[in-house]
């Protein structure tokens, strides 16, 4: 299952050459990944008033395929890849159109009150998700 998020290219959001400048792609990502957690019921902020989890990114790997411009209307595609106790790892691409322009591999890790890794929330491992190999 794949979550998709619309967005507009801004202005802010351009260089000097007047293309997207290469930080923005892990905004645009954020805020995807951000409602796509929103949309599956899970309220980050009682998450962590409540449980005292948070997600924190552990690694990215990005592929930067083609330059977005001003005005552009883009999608983020957000699928999961694998799920383990603590850990989850996503394939998150930017599209214009039919055009892949940006693709990343992101890893999530859930982190308790110490800073240490813990249990993902329930309701953000789905069933068919592959387990991941090795630790969380």
């Amino acid at each position: 299952m794949t979550h998709e998020f619309n967005l507009r290219v801004y202005y802010e959001d351009t260089d000097l050459a007047g293309i997207v400048y290469y930080a923005n792609y892990l905004k645009f990502i954020e805020r995807a990944r951000s409602e796509w957690v929103r949309d599956m019921g899970i309220d980050q902020v009682r998450m962590k008033a409540d449980l005292g989890k948070i997600f924190a990114v552990r690694r990215i790997e990005a592929d930067y395929l083609h330059a977005a411009r001003f005005d552009d209307e883009l999608q983020v595609q957000t699928g999961i890849r694998t799920v383990a106790g603590a850990r989850i790892v996503l394939d998150q691409v930017v599209m214009r159109g039919q055009e892949r322009l940006f693709a990343a591999v992101v890893t999530l890790v859930c982190l308790g009150k110490s800073g240490r890794p813990t249990r993902l929330p329930k309701e953000i491992c789905p069933q068919g998700v592959p387990p991941a190999k090795g630790p969380a």
